[in-house]
């Protein structure tokens, strides 16, 4: 794949803070041979997952959203390969297979592309983008793994669902903890019409939006959703952490009766993650410690057939913020691939 970049010992070393006394996940980590085609290797690896970076933001762009969702892989791996290898992790059932970068061909719109055409450009490139997602999520599923994909924009979650559902041969269920829908209208590919596009072309079954804020969804959208009840769910952030009407755990129950029984995907976009520096900052959402009981919670159903975390966009010219974003991507990658069992 022309976009893939793996990564050998070498660059994971430069990246792993190694100390004496301890073992770091980078240390233990699974890496693809070099040389050799990275996805044909996979079938034959034992591990459970297999996790990779999407470092683009057009698709973000492309829907009037802050860019920055293409550092978010980065900030991640750093702090990723640096925590603690021990009993309660399972960095040897991951295999880290490097991230997909679409530079050449954001360079070649932004030289070559007319500034009001370059939101028409952009779309162009997130369906090239959709090909490649939908391609590497594909392969890694029929090997039998569980994709963990980091970093970019929400539109991602389309070439995710649809990889996923070829590999199966079936449609798959959604469960995408969010302050949207992503249920606008077919209009040309950004990070606003994932979900519409993979229920259009028909990969993606049922669809349960966990945390939808009032303030931010039209009425048109919520009519969409109640003439599809038997396909589309929802509860808000209002009602659960505002009003008190439902609690958390409640919906967590209703989310997983409607979505665990057929094979189904876990969406979170940071965007409903309170304070998160995101592409739609929020001052009001979910704590990190909600966001990663979710993770915890639905990582334990045997149909969980991947992990999509997106839409977080640090600044770059802030190495605090940088850390943090990156801290917080690995405590919802280490908590949905962490042992049950702790031995």
């Amino acid at each position: 794949m022309r976009n893939l970049t793996t990564y050998n010992k070498s660059t994971v070393n430069k990246l792993t803070n190694k100390r004496a006394g301890e073992t770091k996940v980078g240390e233990r980590i699974i890496l693809v041979r070099e040389n050799t085609d990275p996805l044909a290797q996979l079938a034959a690896i034992e591990a459970a997952y297999v996790v990779f970076g999407i470092a683009e933001d057009r698709g973000v762009v492309a829907n009037q959203g802050r860019p920055g969702t293409k550092l978010a892989w980065n900030a991640f791996l750093k702090s990723f390969l640096n925590i603690q290898h021990n009993k309660y992790s399972n960095a040897e059932q991951v295999v880290l297979l490097g991230h997909l970068d679409f530079d050449d061909e954001v360079k070649k719109i932004e030289s070559q592309t007319p500034s009001k055409e370059k939101t028409k450009a952009y779309q162009q490139l997130v369906e090239y983008i959709d090909k490649q997602v939908a391609y590497l999520v594909s392969r890694i599923v029929k090997a039998n793994k569980i994709p963990v994909i980091i970093g970019g924009g929400h539109n991602n979650a389309y070439g995710t669902i649809k990889g996923c559902a070829l590999a199966l041969g079936k449609p798959i269920n959604v469960l995408n903890l969010d302050a949207h829908t992503d249920l606008r209208p077919i209009e040309g590919r950004h990070s606003g019409n994932g979900f519409s596009y993979a229920m259009h072309e028909g990969f993606l079954n049922r669809y349960f939006v966990f945390g939808l804020h009032e303030n931010y969804t039209s009425q048109a959208i919520l009519d969409e959703i109640d003439s599809k009840a038997e396909r589309i769910r929802y509860n808000t952030f209002e009602a659960m952490k505002i009003r008190k009407q439902t609690s958390y755990k409640e919906e967590l129950k209703r989310a997983e009766s409607f979505i665990t029984k057929q094979p189904f995907g876990l969406e979170i976009d940071c965007d409903a993650i309170q304070n998160m520096p995101s592409s739609a900052m929020t001052p009001s959402g979910f704590s990190v410690n909600n966001t990663r009981n979710l993770v915890d919670f639905f990582k334990e159903k045997d149909t969980v057939a991947y992990l999509h975390i997106c839409e977080a966009a640090p600044d770059p010219d802030d190495p605090d913020e940088t850390s943090q974003v990156g801290k917080l991507l690995s405590y919802l990658v280490s908590d949905f691939i962490k042992k049950t069992d702790h031995g």
